[in-house]
């Protein structure tokens, strides 16, 4: 029988530290996860294919990206997730695919940070005030309990309010920033989550010891940091296919020269299998940017029937 998980049944039982560890598992065994089938239904209108398949299940995430739907009192993007039993092909489970998402792209994030912040990193702070920047917070302070103090930063400062308001009644110590240059100065770990196509973070202002988390950008056209800050950085992708063909942070600076590929040193693979190092000193300034991977719904898609 088929049975069909809610977003509340997802908010439920992926709990951080146990998605964090499913992932690390299935990016150190991999999968096989083709290129994501992308149709355009109209000149606005789109839908994604995401498909993946290990050795112990295969599923595919189904998205539609409709923008003129806020006209229509509904969400932009909508998604499914079809999980499928891997020897028979027979489907297992219908889930919300959006909560699995925001959760699973939250966890990669705080995967990568085992190997890329410091371990005394005690101050975390959140660019962006979007439906994504709740989660990567929660997922950061779950596997980070030294974290003592989250700044929220956002362009729209009543939703950067309203942000820091969800994350404090979690019962997490935050506070909105008012100024972006002073919270970036301070921080020990900058997680952006937005769809900026102008840099926000600027090189200039980070600390030794930062490490930067970018999730916001998905098209070459987004930019969440400079040229600086790249260039500073030890950089680390979720994946080399995705990375390097979608992030404007990376592709931007590439076509200019201002950095090369040799500087993107690692894709997150190669972290967890240790294959490649982390970060190698204190003072390192390291860069994690992820576009998403459907290895990781696979996974998240997993947990959840467990």
């Amino acid at each position: 029988m088929v049975r069909f998980y809610s977003a509340a049944d997802v908010a439920r039982v992926l709990d951080y530290r146990r998605l964090v560890d499913a992932l690390a598992d299935a990016f150190g065994h991999g999968a096989e996860v083709p290129l994501r089938h992308s149709h355009a239904l109209s000149p606005q209108d789109s839908l994604l294919l995401m498909p993946a398949w290990s050795a112990t299940a295969l599923g595919v995430k189904l998205v539609t990206v409709f923008p003129d739907n806020a006209t229509r009192g509904a969400g932009t993007v909508n998604a499914l997730y079809l999980l499928l039993d891997r020897a028979s092909g027979e489907p297992r489970a219908v889930i919300d695919g959006e909560e699995l998402t925001l959760r699973r792209t939250a966890a990669a994030s705080a995967l990568a940070a085992r190997y890329l912040a410091r371990a005394d990193a005690s101050q975390l702070l959140l660019v962006g005030s979007g439906r994504l920047a709740p989660y990567m917070a929660r997922a950061h302070c779950a596997l980070r309990p030294q974290l003592k103090r989250v700044h929220v930063w956002g362009r729209n400062d009543q939703h950067a309010q309203t942000t820091a308001q969800i994350l404090r009644d979690a019962g997490l110590p935050v506070e909105v920033a008012s100024d972006l240059e002073s919270a970036v100065r301070d921080a020990h770990i900058i997680t952006c989550a937005t769809t900026s196509t102008r840099p926000l973070v600027h090189g200039a202002w980070l600390a030794p010891g930062t490490h930067l988390d970018l999730v916001g950008g998905f098209r070459p056209a987004m930019r969440e940091v400079d040229d600086a800050a790249v260039a500073r950085a030890r950089i680390v992708v979720d994946t080399y296919a995705g990375a390097l063909a979608e992030a404007g942070d990376l592709v931007e600076p590439m076509q200019r020269g201002v950095i090369t590929r040799a500087q993107v040193i690692a894709e997150l693979a190669q972290l967890v299998r240790g294959e490649r190092a982390g970060r190698t000193s204190d003072h390192e300034i390291t860069l994690f940017k992820s576009v998403g991977t459907a290895l990781e719904d696979l996974a998240a898609a997993e947990l959840v029937v467990r």
